[in-house]
Formats: structure tokens, C-alpha cells, sequence
């Protein structure tokens, strides 16, 4: 067999990846960039500071979690029409974004009530993510407009603003504590121009994707066709929306669980260095995430083969990335963090090596879960696989962080992640109408 004949499926794989899919890779790479930029500043603070920045910001995550069901609605309707569907985008636009502002305000007064009834690091401080309640959610939101459309490059640019505004934020908060005579804490200058900064770029966003969909609803269609027929409401499918974000926040929880169960153990300190090892795994999903965002509407598209057919390539290029990534990504981890954060983060480095299996094998379950939501229509099968995974990480995690620390909430992580991908694998499959080999053989029949 010849060279040529044996990278052949390497070039084909390759030669799959959606163009869509390097682009936005390219950018999550600036947003890794950003974020890496913001962790080290912040974790340079001490492990302390850092443990209640985690915990700030997984809980604004649960936030935007439970309320991802409007842009994924949103994502959906567009991807359809981009399918051949008539309608225009602006009026489903403008309902979204009114909701999201409306629940947003609900949020804030739940939030207000936490901080006020909280006194320890970071929940007293959960006034600041009040304030920046309603317009937080204007981002997830207004960004489903392209991914229905399938156009990653205002997509990738609302996503790139918002750390490089909370980073010029922070330079700020670096040059204020300079100051001596500055009293205010590190810890709540740190989480004021993370919401600043956040809510600034979500407002923007929101004023630009309105311009946008009126534009791109004049090029498409005359008026007459555009606002002819019923228009699809969000409340109509309330039901779809609550479970997208019921799903998501269950996902959330399967990620950061962990955390809460460190703090509770072992206190904000420890919470600081396991918060590393758990952004740096992550760092795995930059291409799954970048592939399943660049495909999410041929995900979606209404023919099952085709759906189909796109995940499976989506999955192959996501584990198979992953898994050569992982070592060494882990090396780089060993030697880097320590130098570049410090020494208090060396105890980081053990939890990351038993966190990466878990995280290189879940890559798939982005796509995966794409197919369920946008062309099953059925949010609540990656519900299901979510809530396995939280259920096995927890119970493990229960049994260990106790005594083990952040090695037992990472060994917990990882047990659930690889036993629920597997459920994942089988469910997609039955639905798909494929064969176990389909997810490594080229032309399986749907």
C-alpha cells in the first residue's frame, strides 16, 4: 500500500472538516487566548480569589444555561427557513430578545435575594451579577440568529468581544490597585469588570443583530412574501425552550458540580487550584465546540441522512482530535502552569491528568447533542444523557472529594463523562437508523 493510500483517510477527514468549523476554531483559539489572559490575572491574585471567581462565574453560566432554549429556538426556526421555509427572521428576533430581557429582570430579583441572605465570598457579591442579569442574556440569544443562518463571522466576533472587554476591565482593576489607598477588595473589582464588560458586549450585540436580520430579510424576500402566514412564537413552544434549558443547566451542573463539592470540603483555596485543572481540560473541546457551532444548521437539516451523516463526521473529527490532543496537552499543563501562575497551582496538575480521558471521550457529545436538539427536535435525550453523567460524577465524587480532594471530584468527572458518552453513542445511533460501524466506516446506509 502506498503513503498516499494510507494517509487517504487522514485527508478525507481532514477534507470533511466544515470551512465554517476553522474559522470559529480560529476564534475560540482567541477567545482560549483571552480567557487564559483573564484566569492568569486573576489567579495570580491567589487561590483564593480565583475559587470565588469560579464559583462567580459558574454560577452566571447557570444563568445563561437555564435561558439557552430562546437562541436555540431561534437557531432552529432560522436553520429551517435557510432549509427553504418562508418567513422572516426579524419578528422571531425581536421575541427573543424581548424575552430575554424580561427574564432576565426575573434572574436579577432571585439573585438580589441570594446576595442579601448570603454573607461568605461569592454569593453576598451576587448583586454585581444582578445588575447584568437583563442583558446577559441578549448574547446566547441574539447569536442564534447565525448559527441558524450557518454565518460564524458575527457569531465568532460577539463571542471574541466579550472576554477582550472584560480583560481591558481588568487592566483597569490592575491599575486601581496600585493605588494604595484603594481599599475596595481585589475579589469584588475582579467580578465588577467581569459583569461590566459582559454586559456592555451583549448590549452591542443585540442592536447589531437586529440591523442584521432587517438587512438580511430585505435581500431575501420582498415584504409581500417575507410577513405572509403565521409567524412561529417561542411561548408556543414553551415547552421546547424550558427543556433546552433545563437540559443545558444539567449539563452545566455536570461540568461544575464539582466545584461547589470542593468549596463545601475543602474551601475557596482549593476551589482555586481544581478550577485551573478544569479550564485547561476544557481546552480539549475548543475543535468539537468550533466544528458542532459551524455545523449546527446541515445538523438540523430536516433529512434524516443528511443530519445523520454530518454528526457522524462531526463526532469522528471531535473524539479522534481530542485523544491526540490530550498527552499533550497535559505536558504542556506540567510544565507551564506552575511557571506562569504560580506555585500554589501545581496541585492543579494531578486532577487534570485524571480529568483529560473524561473530557477527550464527551468531545462527541456536542454534536451529538445537536442532532437530538435541532433536527430530533428532542433536547430531552441530551437531558438524559447529561443527567447520567451528573448522576455517576456526583455519587463518585461524594464518595471521594472528602477524603481525596479535587483528585476524587476530577476521578468523579471523568467516570461520568465516559460512561454517559456511551449511552450517547447508542441513542444517537438508534434514531439515526445506523449501524455501530457507521462511526468508523465511510458510507454507512441510514
Amino acid at each position: 500500500m502506498s503513503v498516499q493510500e494510507e494517509t487517504s483517510p487522514w485527508r478525507r477527514l481532514w477534507a470533511s472538516v466544515p470551512r465554517a468549523a476553522l474559522g470559529n476554531l480560529l476564534a475560540k483559539l482567541v477567545i482560549v487566548a483571552l480567557g487564559l489572559a483573564i484566569t492568569v490575572l486573576v489567579a495570580r491574585q491567589g487561590p483564593r480569589v480565583q475559587g470565588a471567581f469560579a464559583l462567580f462565574v459558574a454560577v452566571e453560566a447557570g444563568l445563561l444555561t437555564l435561558f439557552s432554549g430562546l437562541g436555540l429556538w431561534l437557531a432552529r426556526q432560522v436553520s429551517r427557513q435557510q432549509a427553504g421555509e418562508q418567513g422572516a427572521t426579524l419578528p422571531l428576533l425581536r421575541s427573543v430578545l424581548r424575552a430575554a430581557v424580561g427574564l432576565g429582570l426575573v434572574a436579577a430579583l432571585v439573585l438580589l435575594a441570594v446576595s442579601w441572605w448570603a454573607d461568605t465570598l461569592p454569593y453576598a457579591q451576587l448583586w454585581l451579577l444582578a445588575l447584568a442579569a437583563p442583558f446577559l442574556l441578549l448574547v446566547p440569544t441574539a447569536t442564534g440568529l447565525w448559527m441558524g443562518q450557518g454565518r460564524m463571522w458575527p457569531l465568532n466576533l460577539a463571542q471574541v468581544a466579550a472576554p477582550a472587554s472584560v480583560l481591558s476591565g481588568l487592566a483597569v482593576v490592575w491599575w486601581l490597585m496600585q493605588d494604595v489607598a484603594w481599599k475596595t477588595p481585589t475579589a469584588v473589582l475582579v467580578l465588577t469588570a467581569w459583569v461590566s464588560g459582559k454586559s456592555l458586549v451583549a448590549v452591542l450585540t443585540a442592536i447589531y443583530a437586529l440591523h442584521d436580520s432587517a438587512r438580511h430579510d430585505e435581500e431575501r424576500a420582498p415584504a409581500s412574501l417575507v410577513f405572509q402566514g403565521q409567524r412561529p412564537r417561542w411561548w408556543m413552544e414553551w415547552g421546547f425552550v424550558a427543556t433546552i434549558g433545563i437540559t443545558n443547566v444539567i449539563s452545566l451542573l455536570n461540568y461544575r458540580a464539582s466545584l461547589f463539592l470542593v468549596e463545601h470540603y475543602h474551601g475557596l483555596a482549593v476551589v482555586g487550584t481544581y478550577s485551573v485543572a478544569v479550564t485547561v481540560a476544557e481546552l480539549l473541546w475548543l475543535l468539537s465546540s468550533s466544528v458542532t457551532v459551524s455545523a449546527y444548521s446541515r445538523i438540523g437539516h430536516p433529512d434524516r441522512a443528511v443530519s445523520a451523516a454530518m454528526t457522524v463526521q462531526a463526532v469522528r473529527i471531535n473524539v479522534l482530535s481530542t485523544l491526540v490532543a490530550a498527552p499533550l496537552l497535559l505536558a504542556g499543563a506540567w510544565w507551564a502552569v506552575p511557571r506562569v501562575m504560580g506555585e500554589a497551582y501545581v496541585a492543579s496538575v494531578e486532577p487534570l491528568a485524571w480529568l483529560l480521558p473524561g473530557v477527550a471521550a464527551y468531545a462527541a457529545a456536542s454534536s451529538l447533542s445537536a442532532f437530538y436538539t435541532n433536527h430530533l427536535g428532542k433536547p430531552q435525550l441530551s437531558g438524559m444523557v447529561a443527567s447520567l453523567s451528573l448522576l455517576i460524577s456526583v455519587s463518585v465524587a461524594l464518595a471521594l472529594v472528602p477524603t481525596m480532594g479535587a483528585v476524587g471530584a476530577a476521578i468523579g468527572s471523568s467516570t461520568g463523562y465516559i460512561l454517559a458518552i456511551v449511552v450517547a453513542y447508542a441513542v444517537f445511533l438508534r434514531h439515526a437508523g445506523l449501524p455501530l460501524r457507521a462511526l468508523w466506516t465511510r458510507g454507512a446506509h441510514v
